[in-house]
């Protein structure tokens, strides 16, 4: 490349380019045959979305990603960059990145003719090839295509017909190139209208004139489920025009989320402090987004974003960094405790049906972390005999702890509860394992039982034995019940204390 400087050097060195499809097609193979790895960071897809993937791509296809929000889709998308060719030969200052051995625009096509192969050349290196693009109602055709620029006009002393006052929009400037649409649905119809000839001819037509640029250019695109059907805003003929229809999906197993979040979340803070995030908090994290994706009172079509444990786990570790600087502790140890005080993240990552709404985003957020520990706790302790702990509380025992509790104030008022040091044993706490360590176990055990019920929390007693007075039914509790059995609501029930 550094020896190709003109037109003529190109055309000695017998370079020919390829379309941007084959290009890639090409390029993927390559990959494919050495065994590298071909979307980095994409984890949880390699037997279900990257091979639909691959297969649009040999078929050298136009594509859609169908996902609900945080689901990798543009991070995929951006991924497609590294299959095209480190750089290609361009004509120097040409808007749509013009072959020198075959330009489109008439510019491009005199300045070859009048220079011949003394013509300088440029190179182009991949990521300028890739062009994205969020779709919005606002956007025009004129942002899409192009327009007619009368001022280029007036200046040159041409006429509005000719080619050389053509203004270029954002899918000419992608020839030879990536040009990813986000959230396709959304674009005005007659903007969508304007897509066919290029999914279909991969040419353009500016302004009604007879003036077409046969573009070669890749177009993804992607978008909600929910708006990509007839019932939504897509229109059904440039559905037909897009090859391949591919849909993501939220992180099917506990371990593979939890990757996703260790790779995306901020949590190797600067300082004096040492972070030390045990796999049980990491766990009730990722669990918070399982429990609300199958919550009944969450949105499905709106989704849970996978951003939700990102967020999350960010929150805690800025709590138990709070805790451990305001304790003057080096090792920072996030607890569970210390997920309630990341509610302000967890509540704006979903969106609640009306029964949601009557209980509050708080409230179903609390339940949500309550129903993660009891998940991980069980099988963190399954088989375990806690009735040691509970028999101690159940004799009248109490605890006031706090998310702001020092760890050596948590491992002192616990120590006369029986048991309660052994159990974090099975926590995988070793013994002479540091305060924040041990503390952080300890709070676990205590969540994990309540969750389980078999002792209470309240702001005023802290950690108690749990209240086993019988009271009356409540409407909420019929409609818990309705829901746990399916009934339809008015059904007459029978309850027993």
């Amino acid at each position: 490349m550094v020896s190709i400087q003109t037109l003529g050097d190109l055309r000695r060195a017998g370079l020919r380019s390829r379309p941007v499809k084959q290009e890639i097609r090409d390029n993927l193979v390559q990959k494919l045959q050495s065994g590298e790895t071909l979307f980095p960071g994409i984890i949880g897809y390699d037997e279900t979305v990257v091979p639909q993937l691959v297969n649009a791509i040999l078929s050298r296809h136009n594509f859609i990603l169908l996902g609900l929000r945080g689901q990798a889709k543009s991070r995929i998308l951006r991924g497609l960059a590294d299959l095209l060719d480190e750089q290609i030969p361009v004509v120097p200052g040409c808007e749509i990145h013009d072959d020198p051995l075959a330009p489109l625009c008439a510019a491009c096509r005199a300045r070859v003719a009048l220079e011949g192969d003394a013509m300088s050349i440029g190179w182009l290196p991949r990521d300028a090839r890739y062009v994205e693009k969020l779709a919005t109602p606002d956007v025009t055709i004129a942002d899409m295509l192009g327009d007619i620029d009368p001022i280029k006009a007036a200046q040159a002393g041409l006429n509005l017909s000719d080619e050389l006052t053509m203004h270029y929009g954002l899918v000419p400037r992608a020839n030879r190139g990536i040009f990813a649409i986000n959230e396709l649905p959304d674009l005005a119809g007659k903007i969508q209208v304007g897509l066919f000839n290029i999914l279909q001819e991969g040419d353009v037509q500016i302004k009604g004139y007879p003036i077409r640029l046969r573009l070669d250019v890749m177009l993804v695109f992607t978008a909600n489920p929910e708006d990509y059907t007839a019932r939504g805003k897509i229109i059904t003929p440039l559905k037909d025009r897009i090859g391949s229809e591919i849909r993501t999906h939220y992180p099917t197993t506990r371990h593979n989320a939890m990757t996703i979040t260790s790779q995306e979340a901020w949590t190797e803070r600067t300082g004096a402090t040492t972070i030390e995030i045990p796999s049980y908090v990491r766990e009730i994290v990722e669990e918070v987004a399982f429990q609300a994706r199958a919550d009944r009172k969450i949105d499905k079509r709106s989704g849970v974003s996978q951003r939700l444990p990102i967020t999350t786990l960010e929150l805690v570790v800025s709590n138990a960094e709070r805790r451990a600087l305001a304790s003057g502790e080096s090792l920072v140890v996030p607890r569970v405790t210390d997920i309630y005080a990341a509610l302000p993240s967890i509540t704006g990552k979903f969106e609640l049906e009306y029964e949601g709404e009557l209980r509050g985003a708080e409230t179903v957020a609390r339940d949500l972390i309550r129903g993660a520990v009891g998940t991980v706790f069980t099988g963190v302790f399954d088989g375990v005999d806690t009735r040691t702990v509970v028999e101690w509380f159940d004799l009248g025992g109490t605890l006031q702890l706090g998310d702001a509790t020092s760890a050596e104030e948590v491992i002192v008022q616990t120590r006369r509860v029986q048991g309660l040091r052994e159990l974090a044993e099975n926590a995988s706490v070793p013994k002479g394992a540091p305060a924040p360590t041990v503390a952080a176990a300890i709070d676990f055990i205590l969540e994990g039982l309540c969750a389980q019920k078999k002792i209470s929390r309240t702001d005023e007693r802290g950690y108690a034995a749990a209240d086993t007075t019988p009271r009356r039914p409540t409407r909420r509790d019929e409609q818990q019940l309705e829901e746990e059995l399916q009934l339809p609501r008015g059904n007459k029930k029978k309850y027993y204390n």
